[in-house]
């Protein structure tokens, strides 16, 4: 989204110089400089990209929600989440876990059996329930 942006503010940067062109729109030469920079691209593109949408599903949440493709693409969005795949959370934890070196928590504290031998049972599990 922030590349989106980046890109759309370069596309629609303008490049007219104060006072020696004539401004577009024809603004003032203040506001003509903040033209130049590029970022009214960016901002219509927030405005019309999602802030009006959202406006839409709140003023009419029932109209909205029983359009068909609205249904249809909330149910890819729900399938795809489900999946999973968009978890960057699960390929950050692997990375992480091989460049520390995580092993598995029986390497450190032993397997259940293991513990129950020495006398360390899980407290959930223990006779007593404490």
């Amino acid at each position: 989204v922030t590349l989106c942006f980046f890109v759309i503010a370069r596309v629609t940067t303008l490049n007219i110089e104060s006072g020696v062109d004539e401004n577009i729109f024809g603004v003032s030469d203040s506001i003509q400089k903040f033209f130049n920079m590029g970022f009214l691209g960016a901002i219509i593109t927030t405005i019309l990209g999602s802030i009006s949408w959202q406006l839409v599903a709140g003023a009419f949440p029932l109209q909205f929600l029983s359009n068909p493709l609205v249904y249809i693409l909330l149910r890819f969005c729900l399938l795809l989440e489900a999946t999973g795949i968009c978890a960057g959370a699960w390929f950050l934890g692997i990375i992480h876990a091989k460049i520390s070196g995580f092993q598995r928590d029986e390497i450190y504290i032993g397997t259940p059996e293991e513990r129950a031998a020495m006398d360390k049972a899980d407290r959930s599990s223990a006779a007593g329930g404490e």
